[in-house]
């Protein structure tokens, strides 16, 4: 576990959360120029949540602030157990009717994102309520005007990236700004 940690960098700049819970989530970057890209389409697609892009590993979660440094350990411990792997983006896909999302494919990579949502998940003392199954993806529009939705998935339906994945990122948010990076953790069994 100390080796896992080791190859984690630290982005919270040490600053402690503050109350009694914390809001976290863990993503994939999607690396430039593609993220901005895709990050850009978003916005223009009148996303109110345009965040940077990324594959979600965990949603965003609520815990106890006084189990971030388990959670965090855990993290370590995952991202040492996991090698690092190549991720492509190909072509767009949708989850309407049931819900409002455009989002580009997972082409490959999928069962090692699934592999570390799995892993993430195990997290002792972490319980997050899910309505669908994990379905690795990039969003690049959601809950905005069906012709926005219908632009996105046309517009991008030829993009393709491919990059090597070689960490993961615990993102946290306070209920007061947006979502931060708190720490990043390098793959490598």
């Amino acid at each position: 576990m100390a080796e896992g940690a080791a190859r984690s960098v630290d982005r919270s700049g040490g600053v402690p959360p503050t109350g009694d819970t914390i809001q976290i989530g863990i993503a994939v970057d999607i690396p430039e120029p593609w993220g901005a890209q895709l990050t850009r389409r978003r916005v223009e697609a009148g996303d109110p949540l345009a965040v940077p892009a990324h594959v979600t590993l965990l949603g965003p979660t609520e815990i106890p602030t006084a189990n971030l440094p388990t959670v965090e350990r855990h993290l370590a411990s995952v991202a040492a157990a996991h090698l690092p792997f190549t991720l492509h983006l190909r072509g767009t896909g949708t989850f309407r009717p049931v819900t409002q999302v455009v989002f580009v494919a997972v082409a490959a990579g999928i069962s090692e994102c699934e592999l570390l949502a799995s892993a993430i998940a195990a997290t002792p003392g972490l319980h997050r309520q899910t309505r669908f199954p994990y379905h690795p993806h990039v969003t690049v529009a959601q809950d905005v005007a069906p012709e926005a939705l219908d632009k996105a998935y046309e517009d991008l339906a030829d993009f393709s990236a491919m990059f090597e994945v070689d960490a993961f990122t615990l993102f946290s948010h306070s209920g007061q700004a947006r979502w931060q990076p708190r720490r990043d953790f390098r793959l490598g069994g």
